[in-house]
């Protein structure tokens, strides 16, 4: 209790509610509530000086009013907190009597907000706490004070589906992440177990190839390769642990950015002028043209796509452009995203998604090949 007490009062807010929420929209509802709260601040500022007949406090009025609003596309909880901080100061500077009070129409939206996209806790304070401050200001009026819970509920009820749906999604993406990873190891595992392999074949055969060994230079061989061929045999029981139900091992080597090229579509355009790159840096510019092109032909059928992959100051550039085709055909996992950010993450790189100026699509990597 005291916990969420402290998270909904003082505690900081990362949830990011309106974000998720309304995504694009996000900023012209914000927008168009700043107008709103802009107007209500005039009003605010006006009854002040009307009633006083001086200017007094009322840049203070004006900005308890119209601060939250900004704050609000930011947390709609800082701005409930601001306005609730405000709320009781500005009742005791107007006089409300005969006329609708001006601060009940601008922090309702804020209640509203929160109600709508927080957890239960959350709401169940932040609803209390309202409650109180209108009580409190309205001594000689208890009937706004119950109006309060009742708008706060219903409010809080019509925004379950949402908020199931956000958690949903969420977790959606994270279980597509956690998959795209155990997969990134599988194929990493391919490429590691090469380099190993390696190893030790030119540990066993050191004393065949190179004349004149010690037996101290012939021992510490035999010991890097039996410590090698170990780091193998773990490496393929993690595997087995990553390996999900149903899955089988692949046989085949690992792709590499010399097989690039293979992956384009009839009059598409492929530019590759690097092969000189560490494994697993080939692969993974494979891996991310591959699913830039299967939503290219999955979600602008009839598109044409150009790929370009060269290197640029230390770090390796894939561009896949795909031009605007036909109606999406839907389909897939929605995760592709993910999984190409997963991949280039793993080097530390970056990725841009984009739609272009004439309606297609662009995907750029860029991925740091180290001492390469």
């Amino acid at each position: 209790m005291f916990r969420t007490l402290y998270r909904t009062v003082l505690g900081p807010d990362r949830t990011r509610v309106l974000a998720k929420a309304l995504g694009r929209w996000r900023l012209p509802v914000c927008g168009a509530l700043i107008i709103y709260a802009f107007v209500w601040a005039i009003v605010g500022s006006v009854q002040y000086v009307d009633q006083e007949g001086s200017a007094g406090w009322w840049v203070l009025i004006f900005a308890v009013t119209f601060v939250p609003y900004v704050l609000l596309n930011w947390s709609p909880l800082y701005a409930w907190r601001f306005a609730a901080a405000g709320f009781y100061f500005v009742s005791g500077l107007i006089d409300f009597t005969g006329v609708a009070p001006f601060q009940y129409w601008t922090t309702a939206p804020l209640l509203i907000a929160v109600a709508a996209f927080y957890s239960r806790g959350i709401v169940v304070t932040v609803t209390v706490i309202s409650t109180l401050l209108v009580l409190v200001s309205e001594s000689q009026n208890h009937t706004m004070g119950f109006f309060v819970p009742i708008v706060a509920g219903a409010v809080y009820m019509f925004g379950a589906r949402g908020r199931a749906e956000r958690e949903l999604e969420e977790e959606r993406s994270s279980k597509a992440a956690l998959e795209e990873r155990a997969r990134i190891a599988r194929e990493m595992h391919d490429v590691v177990a090469h380099h190993m392999s390696m190893v030790v074949v030119r540990c066993e055969t050191a004393p065949y190839r190179l004349q004149g060994l010690s037996e101290e230079a012939e021992k510490e061989f035999a010991e890097l390769g039996e410590a090698a061929r170990e780091a193998i045999t773990d490496m393929q029981r993690l595997l087995g642990v990553l390996r999900t139900n149903g899955h089988e091992p692949e046989r085949e080597p690992q792709p590499g950015i010399s097989r690039i090229p293979e992956l384009t579509r009839p009059g598409d355009e492929a530019e590759v002028d690097v092969d000189d790159v560490p494994e697993a840096v080939g692969l993974t510019a494979y891996r991310i043209v591959q699913e830039a092109l299967t939503n290219a032909t999955r979600h602008a059928p009839g598109s044409k796509a150009s790929v370009h992959v060269h290197k640029n100051e230390g770090r390796l550039d894939v561009l896949v452009i795909n031009t605007a085709g036909g109606p999406s055909m839907g389909g897939g996992s929605g995760q592709g995203l993910v999984g190409m950010r997963e991949r280039v993450a793993v080097h530390g790189g970056t990725l841009t998604v984009k739609s272009t100026e004439d309606g297609g699509f662009m995907v750029r990597a860029r991925i740091p090949l180290g001492d390469k």
